[in-house]
């Protein structure tokens, strides 16, 4: 169960309000009659300053609800008890408002008829024809006025509480859940860039030590071509990191793409056609067609076995269209494609709420088509 509290300074100021008003009342002589005893001003002043260690008590042990609000009842009592003033009786409206916080709004209305119920009684059981005493009357209806605006002003607390506590918790979902999208981001990043040279240089490094002996010039070809990866790499590096401090620049799909086919290794040749206007296209959806690219050539670099990929981009005006074909080994239809590069390509692109197919078949390669809509970020 969520606690709630009460502000912590208004019981004290009553408190305060009231010893003040007593004693001025007592050293004043404003009953009109003799003074009021010793030992009942000195009590007076010994349960204020009991409410006073009450108060530091419950901040001190909030589960303990119940003897503090029993133990606040009998205080409250003695005090409008002891204080010949009759000022006191205004403390009574704190024991359902803090009954509300405590226990809820059914247990606030209780006791606040209670307090309402204890003074009538006696008005009833003492003073006959006391509806007739306009200063009674006008006690009862002043406290009435006072309790009820207590546990209005409780339960407009408590609300704001409950809304405050509401807006935390979803607040920590957003960011549990923006931290689950940006490592997923990050993740999806590292491989389509890192994953993508660090593929190229595994493949140029075995051609280079398998022609090491047999065709030297191959061989310093390849290691020539790891060397280019490597200063690829680092610049998608830099790249990453300026984007992640806000400095990034973005290149245009045509010129990414045209870089993409003069990198990594001799086999297989890689071919790039763009056609039509990036205007109009959001960076993430430029980013998710140049990303898929990436990984159809890497694929075909690393599993396809092909001599040929052909990288075609269609820019109309309601949505653009990828195409990245290989002429390598395939795969059956039936089988299932996995890999953290092909989910987090698919995340990519139905990010911008595209679309993904894969068509392939054993000896007849992979035609990968990637589809988006033209304006659906709204990032430019």
């Amino acid at each position: 169960m969520v606690a709630y509290g009460p502000v912590r300074w208004v019981a004290p100021l009553l408190y305060g309000a009231v010893l003040v008003g007593g004693l001025y009342y007592a050293a004043a002589g404003l009953g009109g009659g003799p003074a009021p005893a010793a030992w009942r001003v000195s009590g007076f002043v010994a349960a204020i300053g009991a409410l006073f260690a009450l108060e530091a008590v419950g901040r001190c042990r909030p589960a303990a609800r119940v003897p503090l609000l029993l133990a606040r009842c009998g205080l409250i009592g003695a005090v409008a008890f002891l204080d010949a003033s009759g000022l006191s009786q205004v403390l009574f409206v704190l024991l359902p408002f803090t009954a509300y916080f405590a226990f809820g709004r059914m247990t606030a209305l209780a006791l606040g008829g209670l307090c309402l119920a204890g003074p009538l009684a006696a008005y009833v059981l003492t003073a006959p024809g006391w509806y007739r005493d306009l200063e009674r009357v006008s006690d009862l209806l002043m406290l009435s006025v006072g309790l009820l605006l207590a546990i209005s002003m409780a339960a407009v607390a408590v609300g704001e509480q409950r809304a405050r506590l509401e807006v935390e918790k979803y607040a920590a979902r957003v960011a549990a859940l923006s931290a689950a999208a940006e490592r997923n981001r990050l993740a999806r990043d590292i491989h389509d860039s890192l994953g993508h040279h660090l593929t190229a240089m595994s493949v140029q490094l075995e051609m280079a030590s398998d022609f090491r002996a047999l065709d030297p010039d191959a061989a310093q070809r390849a290691l020539t071509e790891a060397r280019q990866s490597v200063r690829l790499a680092l610049g998608d590096v830099r790249q990453s990191v300026r984007a992640l401090r806000g400095e990034t620049t973005h290149p245009t799909l045509a010129a990414a793409l045209a870089g993409l086919a003069h990198s990594g290794a001799a086999s297989p040749r890689v071919t790039v056609e763009v056609s039509g206007d990036e205007d109009g296209y959001g960076t993430a959806e430029l980013t998710a067609l140049y990303r898929a690219a990436q990984e159809g050539v890497t694929n075909a670099r690393r599993h396809a076995r092909a001599t040929r990929v052909t990288v075609t981009v269609r820019l109309a005006e309601d949505a653009a269209r990828l195409e990245v074909t290989d002429d390598g080994r395939g795969f059956a239809r039936d089988a299932t494609v996995t890999g953290f590069g092909l989910l987090g390509m698919r995340e990519r692109v139905h990010l911008v709420a595209g679309s993904v197919d894969i068509d392939s078949g054993p000896d007849s390669g992979t035609r990968l088509t990637v589809t988006v809509p033209r304006g659906k970020t709204g990032e430019r």
